[in-house]
């Protein structure tokens, strides 16, 4: 494996968030697609490239950087701070201050498609709790707060968790290997998740880190069994798979079952099996231009699209009603949503995003010291994304 670059990495991240944006779109216009219709596989996607990407990162670092040092954590977490802070918290703006009215598209659209409403307060609460939460990422936490914004954040809220115990997790892996510790810390997730459900913690969304931890741990193996040999490598990856099939956190059928262990073994391929003719040009399609620029708006699509494709879907079925079919409102709804998530996601990743990783890498250097930068500059840029 390239050890500068995934190839595939763009596209993944920029299928993740295309599927997301599409599985909503079914959602809000009654038209169905199986395995496209449900965006929640598309955040397991993302979970497994982040577990990947974190560790990846750790591996490039790791002749620079001392993890036993505790500006080694304040970099790492200071880094991933401001690759998500600085959209999130612009979106949510928008969201808060849009929600009453996306609450109402989002009523006339589960009306019209009899679906079950969506609690009011998930769209408009904007109490100060609910803010301070949000801006600190404590809100997946707690229950009743994770999933109470017209956006998908709840997975921001478990992405922020991860990125907290990702340094016990490495000085973990340190001591007795990655996948010892990636075991023993499924084990204790599991076991916290139990007893949290004993407790009556019931979350809408699976924001809460120890429902979702096997996945990003899974991520992790597939990095971290780069450059062992194949038979290590091959145990890496039944590690990973036994690791996605723990029944925990989200839909349990056979259908997601069985998908979250071909992503496992697909993402595992693509960078692991490139040798592979058919495998390699997949990889390399992955890495084009196209969904190069697919990956690095990935973010901007993930916490965007929401935000338009409610209105319009209302819009869309309030002008044309039972005279449109489903296909048709999909379709209609589709070519204004996607078109303007894209747009906007442009935007906003020059205008906010970019200049938040700038701001990012100026806090560790002052905070922190020259060294921390050095090491920030030996990666590319494009993988800071989650």
């Amino acid at each position: 494996m390239d050890i500068r670059r995934v190839e595939c990495l763009d596209g993944l991240r920029g299928v993740a968030a295309l599927w997301v944006l599409v599985g909503h779109m079914m959602i809000l216009t009654g038209f169905r697609l199986p395995l496209v219709s449900k965006p929640d596989l598309g955040v397991d996607l993302f979970i497994l490239l982040s577990g990947f990407l974190m560790m990846f990162q750790y591996r490039l670092r790791s002749g620079s950087e001392d993890w036993n040092a505790p500006g080694t954590w304040a970099a790492f977490w200071t880094r991933r701070f401001f690759r998500l802070a600085p959209l999130f918290y612009v979106t949510l703006a928008a969201a808060l201050i849009a929600g009453p009215a996306i609450y109402a598209d989002r009523v006339a659209i589960d009306t019209f498609l009899g679906q079950g409403l969506q609690p009011a307060e998930r769209y408009t609460d904007a109490s100060l709790a609910n803010i301070v939460l949000h801006l600190s990422f404590l809100f997946g936490l707690l229950p009743e707060h994770a999933f109470r914004t017209p956006l998908p954040d709840w997975s921001l809220g478990l992405e922020m968790q991860f990125y907290l115990v990702f340094p016990f997790l490495i000085l973990l892996g340190r001591r007795i290997g990655w996948t010892r510790s990636a075991f023993i810390a499924a084990g204790a997730g599991v076991a916290i998740a139990l007893i949290a459900g004993a407790a009556g913690l019931d979350y809408p969304m699976p924001s809460f880190l120890p429902l979702k931890l096997q996945l990003f741990l899974a991520g992790m193996l597939i990095a971290a069994g780069s450059g062992e040999s194949r038979a290590q490598l091959w145990g890496k990856l039944a590690a990973a798979m036994l690791l996605a099939a723990i029944p925990i956190g989200g839909d349990q059928d056979l259908l997601h079952f069985a998908v979250r262990e071909l992503l496992v073994f697909g993402f595992f391929a693509l960078v692991h099996l490139r040798a592979v003719a058919p495998i390699g040009w997949v990889s390399r399609l992955f890495g084009s231009r196209p969904f190069y620029w697919l990956g690095e708006l990935s973010y901007g699509t993930y916490l965007i699209h929401l935000l338009i494709l409610q209105p319009v879907a209302a819009a869309v079925i309030g002008e044309f009603g039972l005279g449109l079919g489903a296909i048709g409102r999909f379709a209609l709804t589709g070519t204004i949503v996607v078109p303007a998530t894209y747009a906007l996601a442009f935007v906003t990743y020059r205008l906010v995003e970019l200049p938040g990783q700038r701001l990012g890498k100026a806090a560790i250097k002052r905070a922190i010291g020259r060294n921390a930068v050095r090491a920030e500059q030996t990666i590319p840029e494009k993988l800071a994304a989650p």
